[in-house]
């Protein structure tokens, strides 16, 4: 195989790449570089010049301190200068509302809500919100401090305001605590309907600790499942819209009641469909995760122009077409989804790194573990990125905007590194890498040769029941 020295792409790379200072000197390079994806100047591949509504900035790794600031820079910048309004993160709805009461100064039951210290968030009377496995993807100090800064950003908006930042969950991993938040909507709004809606879920609330058992049990001659249950909760919350969504000005909580009702709907489908074939799960999680973007994105677009960062992994937020997922698994993502329905308007943005360390449990519901990164395999994009010789840089991958000798160096089959919530480095060519065509894949690259695990708020993790998914790309 011919060594990495002699690969045509090396020397195009160094040409062309954009070096960036470490975050905590300067991230001018950085935000420079996202802001080239705002401008309206019209080319072959974007004729109207269209500026963006979505940018999705995902991570190689769930527990990467450099990635998760990176996209808190960019993503202040992109809300500073280029009028985003919705931060969308790959978490559960109930747990992200809480933050976004917090850090958009709204009253409700999650207004007190916290992603600090455990401790010191039920001292002050908070209630700690993600603290469902992996606690540390989301209660980690570079979350803490962006949620912080976005509250202190939002400070004398009115909530409802075009340019009052929100912060919204887009899984489905929240089955018993939608169901609660659903109940809990209604008793506010319509008592009798709650206890409509209580005894409707009733069935489906057996298996809210574990409802994996329920995809499992769903595959059992006799058993008809709750799906009928949950369909007419949602329909007839549907129905009194009008009436329900009155009771609020701006039918803030309508929307939250209406996005949980959804969510339990498609997590039965989900637990049901895992049991079926993983790749028809994955679909269905990728698909909720997309609708429920693109409902964020109606509703808050009804006081003014609504534009929104995704924070995801890489296996999400990358054009799934680009890679194994979509040629052998006949996978989709949120990514793919993204740039099929809106085009250009869709700008999707990798960050990637080569060794360091990692914040990772070494299997599901295990404590969180710091664990040395190994080295990118041989005829992967880590070890191209690596033999640059650059700590770090930042590299747009757009047709027209990237060298086209490079681009097209760069649109060889390669291999691509994709960490979870879970760390298998004795058996990572299997657990972690999947092939891709990066150029295909990304619009841009932020790359890290060197990193450091996110500062996590708890080592030790809560019980809950096995999400496949999160796992991606193991076959477990």
């Amino acid at each position: 195989m011919t060594s990495i020295d002699q690969d045509p792409a090396l020397p195009l790379l160094r040409a062309n790449l954009t070096p960036i200072p470490p975050l905590t000197e300067s991230t001018t390079a950085l935000t420079t570089f996202i802001s080239r994806f705002c401008t309206t100047t019209s080319s072959n591949d974007n004729p109207e010049g269209e500026t963006p509504k979505i940018i999705l900035i995902g991570d190689a790794s769930h527990g990467t301190s450099e990635f998760y600031a990176a996209r808190a820079e960019l993503t202040k910048h992109l809300i500073q200068h280029h009028n985003f309004n919705i931060v969308a993160v790959e978490a559960d709805w109930p747990d992200a509302e809480a933050v976004d009461r917090y850090v958009r100064h709204r009253p409700g039951p999650g207004a007190r809500a916290s992603i600090g210290p455990e401790g010191e968030t039920r001292k002050a009377g908070r209630e700690p919100a993600f603290m469902r496995f992996p606690t540390w993807m989301w209660r980690n100090q570079e979350v803490q401090r962006f949620t912080e800064w976005l509250r202190a950003y939002n400070k004398g908006r009115e909530p409802q305001a075009a340019d009052a930042v929100g912060f919204y969950g887009l899984d489905l991993y929240s089955l018993g605590a939608s169901m609660k938040a659903v109940v809990g909507y209604l008793e506010h709004v319509d008592g009798e309907m709650a206890e409509v809606a209580r005894e409707r879920y009733s069935r489906m609330m057996v298996w809210a600790e574990d409802p994996h058992e329920y995809g499992l049990e769903a595959l059992a001659s006799g058993f008809s499942g709750c799906e009928k249950d949950v369909v007419r909760v949602l329909r007839d919350l549907l129905g009194k819209r009008l009436e329900y969504a009155a009771r609020s000005a701006d039918g803030e909580e309508f929307h939250s009641g209406e996005q949980n009702a959804r969510l339990v709907k498609d997590a039965e489908q989900y637990y049901k469909a895992m049991y079926y074939g993983r790749d028809e799960s994955w679909n269905l999680r990728d698909r909720h995760m997309f609708d429920t973007l693109v409902r964020v994105l109606k509703h808050r677009g009804k006081n003014g122009p609504a534009k929104a960062v995704v924070w995801a992994h890489n296996s999400h937020i990358g054009d799934a077409r680009a890679t194994n997922m979509g040629w052998s698994r006949e996978e989709l993502n949120i990514g793919q989804l993204c740039k099929e329905t809106f085009g250009k308007q869709a700008v999707n943005i990798g960050c990637c790194g080569n060794t360091g360390t990692v914040a990772a449990a070494r299997r599901w519901d295990g404590d969180m573990q710091v664990m040395q990164v190994r080295p990118g395999l041989q005829n992967s994009y880590e070890e191209l990125m690596h033999a640059t010789g650059v700590k770090s840089f930042v590299l747009d991958l757009r047709e027209g905007h990237c060298d086209e000798e490079l681009r097209q160096a760069l649109m060889k089959k390669r291999l691509e590194r994709f960490i979870g919530v879970i760390y298998a480095p004795h058996t990572e060519r299997q657990s972690h890498y999947s092939s891709a065509v990066l150029p295909e894949q990304l619009d841009g690259l932020v790359w890290f040769d060197e990193t450091r695990h996110v500062g996590a708020l708890e080592v030790h993790q809560p019980h809950v029941a096995l999400e496949y998914d999160e796992t991606w790309p193991f076959g477990l």
